[in-house]
């Protein structure tokens, strides 16, 4: 919608003693030079002041934060980061994770789904989170992904979130996302598929602006099964998903080996990968995107996009951490917010 694309990007404070708050200041300081949608942080301000002003010597420059609200923050971008408080601080210093921060970290998040859905931002974007952190405050979701399924919830019902990688060389998604490898065993479906699917073309045609998407389909075993000889859910449940899928008009290929599904040649061929697990997903993008790759989640009736790495306490507050992939992430949550039909 051209009115939501108009609005400032809500960005989440992340992890208060990770990068998250290194990264965001990197990008603001290149905001000029690479024509930066305009955002603002959702977090706690002397937090922010305080990062920026450590890392002031090591980046060469100086970071002026303003306090403001979300309608204030497009004309306060060119000369602050604006940073909109949601009522909690956060104390935490830099690659030292503290519960008692866990409390602002998911305020961010609450705040920043509700400033998308009430009109105020224009997409949602996050900064990493430490799970691990979490779950000690009584988080119970796998998830970033999950948990913004949850915020996202209409009349009780909680839509499937479907999480993409996407960069410029390739995109993919896994059908199960944060579980073991047992259990995403356990969850692999026909159904799931299909719904994943479904999705991921929907999305690819309203937020991404492809007319008739092509969807490649890994296979679960090695070889895709070899014709069941190294496995049988190749022909007992994704060929089946497939079946339908191409009823449905979709263009697929599978169930392909997902040792060859991945070099430039075959990434030429389609749109987006659909892999059978985390892992199988994560590992080729990562290869070939690592510092550009956009973490997505399609399913939702607002637009996600986040950095594709962690928390990387290790470097947080030393100016190391690279902004990279949160400047992909702005960049793709605007362009998608632009595009997104009014339904969205």
């Amino acid at each position: 919608m051209a009115d939501r694309a108009a609005k400032p990007l809500a960005l989440t404070l992340g992890e208060p003693a990770g990068i998250g708050p290194d990264i965001t200041i990197a990008a603001w300081l290149r905001r000029r030079e690479l024509n930066l949608p305009a955002f603002y942080l959702l977090g706690d301000e002397a937090l922010i002041a305080r990062r920026a002003k450590a890392l002031a010597l090591s980046l060469g420059a100086g970071v002026r934060t303003a306090a403001v609200s979300p309608g204030e923050a497009a004309a306060a971008f060119t000369e602050a980061l604006p940073v909109v408080a949601t009522g909690e601080r956060a104390t935490a210093e830099p690659g030292k994770p503290d519960a008692s921060s866990a409390p602002a970290a998911l305020a961010s998040i609450r705040q920043a789904v509700r400033d998308v859905r009430e009109g105020r931002a224009g997409a949602v974007v996050t900064n990493p989170i430490a799970k691990s952190v979490l779950y000690r405050s009584g988080f119970r979701h796998p998830g970033h992904t999950e948990f913004l399924a949850e915020l996202a919830a209409e009349n009780g019902r909680v839509p499937q979130p479907v999480m993409m990688l996407w960069s410029p060389q390739l995109a993919v998604v896994p059908v199960t996302i944060h579980v073991s490898i047992r259990d995403a065993l356990a969850q692999l479906t026909s159904e799931l598929i299909v719904s994943t699917v479904r999705i991921v073309a929907t999305e690819l045609k309203s937020r991404f602006g492809i007319a008739r998407p092509r969807i490649a389909v890994s296979g679960l075993n090695p070889h895709a099964g070899e014709d069941g000889s190294l496995g049988h859910e190749e022909q007992t449940v994704i060929a089946p998903a497939l079946k339908v899928l191409r009823n449905d008009g979709i263009e697929t290929r599978g169930p392909l080996p997902a040792d060859t599904m991945f070099h430039e040649a075959a990434r030429s061929t389609y749109d987006c990968a659909i892999c059978m697990y985390h892992d199988q997903a994560l590992i080729p993008i990562k290869t070939v995107a690592f510092d550009n790759a956009v973490n997505v989640t399609l399913g939702l009736p607002f637009v996600r996009t986040s950095p594709d790495h962690g928390t990387a306490f290790d470097i947080a507050g030393t100016a190391k951490a690279n902004p990279a992939s949160l400047i992909a992430a702005l960049r793709l949550a605007s362009r998608m917010a632009a595009s997104q039909s009014p339904q969205s």
